[in-house]
């Protein structure tokens, strides 16, 4: 994520928002409430409905096309932009509530937000809701120009020791070109499932190949039932 966050108040004009961006070379900056937590937030888009819709001033009736309402939709904003186009302030500009995201969140959580929602950005924030950052689909995208041999260093410390580590081999971890391969021992058969699990949940990882033995498959073993008689 980014850190050095530029932020607006529900107040500011449209001519600071848009000077704001252009500026910070962003495309959109949280909204803050008088209690310092998100309220909204407002996009390059929001401040270009101005301009989409300058034709209703000419008399033409413009209204968005159907596409575009429709996506709009999908993604839970149902207006279709006339209100912004006559906005004056954040408040009035913003998307609202802002797709939030918590520092500790995966980059696979942060995708799946970004697609379901509908945005390009997620606002980051603590357990009060007050920002911390931004992430965007190119910090997402950075997770996947990472090194393979900082890759299998960070695939390696994911794995737990015991399963990484056992009376035998072990797992061995090799990554090339973001396709990481298991192979080795394991103890159980749910050691290497975790094994796996944990390394497809990475960011950046771009396929997991496993060729992984384990000595004893703990999925067949049934439950002790005790005799209570």
């Amino acid at each position: 994520m980014t850190t050095h966050v530029a932020s607006v108040e529900a107040g500011t004009p449209f001519k600071e928002v848009a000077e704001l961006l252009v500026r910070r070379g962003v495309s959109a900056v949280p909204v803050l409430g008088a209690d310092g937590r998100v309220a909204g937030v407002v996009s390059e888009a929001d401040l270009l409905r101005k301009e989409e819709f300058r034709e209703q001033y000419y008399g033409e009736g413009y209204r968005p096309r159907l596409r575009a309402r429709l996506r709009r939709r999908l993604a839970g904003r149902g207006e279709d932009g006339q209100e912004k186009a006559e906005a004056a302030t954040a408040a009035e500009l913003m998307s609202a509530p802002a797709v939030t995201v918590s520092p500790d969140a995966s980059t696979v959580t942060a995708a799946q937000l970004m697609d379901t929602h509908g945005v390009k950005r997620l606002v980051v924030v603590d357990g009060d809701g007050r920002v911390i950052g931004i992430v965007s689909r190119r910090d997402l995208l950075k997770a996947y120009v990472r090194d393979d041999a900082e890759l299998k260093r960070w695939v390696e410390e994911t794995i737990p020791e015991q399963a990484r580590w056992n009376d035998r081999t072990g797992i061995v971890v090799q990554v090339q070109n973001g396709i990481v391969t298991l192979s080795g021992y394991t103890s159980t058969r749910t050691e290497a499932e975790a094994a796996v699990h944990m390394t497809k949940g990475l960011g950046g990882v771009v396929d997991v190949r496993e060729s992984l033995v384990w000595e004893r498959d703990d999925r067949l073993e049934l439950p002790l039932i005790w005799d209570r008689s």
